[in-house]
């Protein structure tokens, strides 16, 4: 390795007058060009990759340092949190909905099986549990007594 390449402490490359002068080789892409990269990822997400193949692969195809294609992908985790929350409400009761129709089919389809379960899902969600039906069902004790003649 020649003495004009150094590696700075973050583990870039630098050259010896861009260490002296604190700068970081390479220059920085404009927030627009960033935000597109970082979209293209986004969308990639869905094709069935590991993390660590798709900021891999999003180092190669971009040409950015893995670093910064972890960088990228800490953003992209940021706005997959960020839509389920959004997501969140509409998607419950979006589910309910499909639940219901769903056990009005089996219903008319005769597939009691398939209804017991989807109101099993329905009950779940609405936090009656096995327990909680427990703790309500009344107790019932049984004795028997010897029969006096």
């Amino acid at each position: 390795m020649t003495d004009s390449i150094l590696r700075n402490p973050d583990g870039q490359f630098t050259s010896e007058r861009a260490r002296q002068d604190g700068r970081v080789c390479g220059r920085r892409q404009p927030d627009v060009v960033i935000e597109a990269r970082r979209q293209k990822l986004y969308k990639r997400q869905l094709e069935g990759k590991t993390t660590r193949q798709l900021v891999l692969e999003h180092a190669a195809t971009e040409g950015i340092g893995i670093e910064t294609a972890w960088t990228d992908w800490r953003k992209v985790k940021s706005w997959n949190d960020e839509d389920w929350e959004k997501d969140r409400e509409k998607m419950i009761g979006r589910l309910q909905g499909m639940r219901m129709k769903l056990f009005n089919q089996a219903m008319k389809k005769g597939q009691l099986q398939t209804a017991a379960q989807v109101l099993d899902s329905l009950g779940r969600v609405l936090g009656e549990s096995v327990e909680n039906i427990n703790i309500n069902a009344p107790q019932l004790s049984i004795s028997v007594e010897d029969k006096k003649k």
